[in-house]
């Protein structure tokens, strides 16, 4: 020891050395409980994710998010492999290996270089197949379309085969699709839909903006609840429901979306409902809703259960079908707006005791009155010579404003385009502050009617034969496809019939189209030698887009 400490001195220090120590250690526990805490705390919400349109990104980010055991990767879609000149051409130098995919450089790996062997050289393995590992095609995956692939925000069609979509995987999706605003085609093919998860894609639909193409082949639905991807919102153009496994009862669901006398679909373009169970009460329902639809151009029922019954439903359709008391009613309901259309507008301002029009006791009355407040004597003389006085003048204002709104009148009938392009100039001539106020009500009027382009087909004109109202049929749809069905004789009579009145029909209707311009009845129950069948073949050949007619010989006229 040595000498000036005392042996408290040392004591204190020794104190002072575990108390720190002891601190120390308290706030390292501190912090780690509180990091602890933070991991381990399952009741902490996390932050959300919002998406930025890198679909790769978002999908991946999400999926971790949602505790995924198995992460489908994003991949481009397989396409026919090129020769690697119009690989180079095609892809500016500088970004040659970015933008090369995965298959490419596996192709570009696994071709050696040409060998010589003995003088001659030896033959490349051929260029179309990638080899690939043992079951990667059977893998998960989320196969893309990209309009350029440097840049990871422009997916356009997304590619989904062969696995299953359960809620949570389309969940994921709901979030990603509606911010991809190049997305225009989802194709969904064999992916196990149920209906929760068919309900869920529907609610996305509307949020994607530029979408317009929607496959979902090879899913059979139990609760065919396939009408609410076509709804009011859902900006689709092209539906193909092929081998999903619809029966009447979806058939009809879907006969209500398309058209009916309350709603139409007016954006559905095609329709594919290609190999399923519709039988004939389907086709019937599917007709009912090609009444009232005008903007469906082409429709799929091949390879269905359809038979005569249907057929002649859907030749009903094309001709011109009878009204039901539904339809008349709310044909009526039609015309009584179109009569009055200020039938819902404010009354005008009620007339003033001093017009003109108002009986002369009125109109006197009320004159006697103003001159009485204002301290004017009344028209009125005690002799009674100013009461006929009044009288003749009252009678001479009837007549001059009579003849004055007869003119009025006959100039409006006579010249009513003149007036309205003289209220428009008159209009943009008005200056005034507001944006709107140039506008004068007969340009309004111009506006409103251009703003509905839509002709509701009950207005059309129609025939009363034998107690019923027939109206012009359907003449929009332009490709029919009803071919392995069970149709016979009888259907395609009806279906021949139906083509021969559209072409005599007269184009006087509001709503008229081009008319039906294929039909595919092929492998139904009617032998190759039907004469029915040759002459449908016949008709409707000259109509096909695609037909050439026949080169003509050197004897023919060439002008004929």
């Amino acid at each position: 020891m040595k000498p000036g400490r005392t042996k408290t001195t040392l004591y204190a220090i020794a104190n002072r050395v575990k108390m720190g120590k002891k601190v120390e250690k308290s706030l390292k526990e501190k912090n780690q409980s509180a990091v602890s805490q933070d991991e381990d705390d399952p009741n902490k919400t996390p932050e959300p994710y919002n998406c930025t349109g890198n679909f790769q990104a978002d999908f991946t980010e999400l999926c971790k998010r949602n505790n995924m055991a198995v992460i489908p990767p994003v991949v481009h879609r397989a396409r026919p492999p090129t020769s690697q000149s119009q690989v180079e051409s095609s892809k500016p130098e500088k970004g040659k290996e970015k933008g090369k995919t995965s298959a490419q450089q596996q192709q570009s790996e696994a071709e050696p270089d040409p060998e010589l062997l003995e003088g001659e050289p030896v033959e490349q393995p051929p260029k179309t197949f990638v080899l690939k590992e043992k079951f990667e095609y059977f893998k998960p995956s989320v196969q893309v379309e990209m309009e350029n692939y440097d840049k990871p925000d422009t997916v356009t069609e997304i590619f989904i085969r062969g696995w299953k979509i359960d809620e949570t995987m389309m969940a994921t999706f709901a979030q990603c699709w509606p911010v991809m605003e190049k997305l225009h085609t989802i194709n969904l093919w064999n992916t196990g839909l149920a209906g929760e998860t068919l309900t869920m894609m529907a609610n996305c639909i509307p949020n994607i903006v530029n979408l317009r193409t929607l496959i979902v082949d090879g899913n059979c639905v139990e609760a065919e609840n396939w009408h609410e991807l076509i709804s009011e919102e859902s900006p689709l153009q092209n539906l193909s429901l092929r081998h999903c496994g619809i029966t009447d009862k979806g058939a009809q669901s879907l006969g209500t979306a398309i058209g009916s006398v309350k709603k139409v679909n007016m954006k559905l373009i095609s329709l594919n409902l290609a190999g399923n169970m519709i039988g004939d009460l389907g086709a019937e329902h599917i007709a009912m809703g090609l009444r009232m639809n005008r903007t469906l151009m082409s429709l799929s029922l091949a390879s269905n259960q359809i038979k005569d019954k249907g057929a002649i439903k859907l030749g009903e359709v094309l001709s011109r079908f009878p009204l039901s008391h539904e339809e008349v009613v709310e044909r009526r309901k039609q015309f009584s707006e179109k009569g009055s259309p200020d039938r819902n507008k404010s009354p005008p301002p009620s007339r003033r005791a001093d017009s003109k029009d108002r009986p002369g006791s009125v109109r006197s009355s009320s004159h006697a009155d103003k001159d009485k407040k204002a301290g004017k004597p009344s028209g009125k003389k005690k002799d009674g010579k100013g009461g006929k006085d009044a009288k003749e003048e009252e009678k001479h204002d009837k007549t001059k404003g009579g003849k004055k709104e007869k003119e009025e009148k006959g100039g409006q009938k006579k010249g009513s385009a003149a007036s309205i392009a003289a209220d428009t100039k008159t209009a943009g001539k008005g200056k005034g502050k507001g944006k709107d106020k140039g506008k004068g009500p007969a340009v309004q009027e111009v506006e409103d009617a251009g703003a509905s382009d839509f002709v509701n087909p009950l207005t059309d004109a129609a025939d009363f034969i034998d107690g019923q109202l027939l109206v012009a049929g359907n003449r929009v749809l332009i490709n029919l496809n009803l071919s392995r069905n069970c149709i016979g004789e009888h259907g395609l009579a009806a279906l021949l019939k139906a083509m021969q009145y559209q072409t005599t029909l007269t184009h006087d209707s509001k709503s008229s189209g081009t008319g039906l311009m294929r039909i595919g009845v092929y492998k139904n129950k009617v032998s190759t030698d039907s004469e029915v069948l040759a002459k449908l073949t016949e008709f409707m050949m000259p109509k096909d887009p695609f037909y050439k007619p026949p080169p003509q010989t050197p004897d023919g006229d060439s002008n004929s």
